[in-house]
């Protein structure tokens, strides 16, 4: 009988491949980058257009923000996002 293979034990075989990883990793900081946003502005009960105001910018902006394919984040705009929040930045490197 074979053995069916689980999402988890794919992803940890593929992880094992340096390449693989490095691409895994950088998509996992965006998404969560993205996910983080949402759920902050959720919290604080938020609507896009409510936070893209406090930023002087679009609602259509705030949904790229929150998008988990958005690649477009720059400190500059974290910093403010932040702000807009009512939340502080903190950026490392592990």
């Amino acid at each position: 009988m074979k053995k069916e293979r689980t999402l988890k034990s794919r992803l940890k075989e593929d992880l094992k491949n340096p390449e693989f990883r490095k691409v895994f990793d950088e998509e996992e900081v965006f998404a969560s980058l993205a996910i983080q946003v949402a759920k902050i502005r959720q919290k604080k009960k938020l609507t896009q257009l409510e936070l893209a105001e406090r930023l002087h910018t679009t609602q259509q902006t705030i949904s790229r923000l929150e998008d988990i394919h958005n690649k477009s984040y720059s400190v500059q705009t974290l910093i403010k996002l932040a702000g807009a929040l009512d939340k502080k930045l903190k950026v490392e490197l592990i």
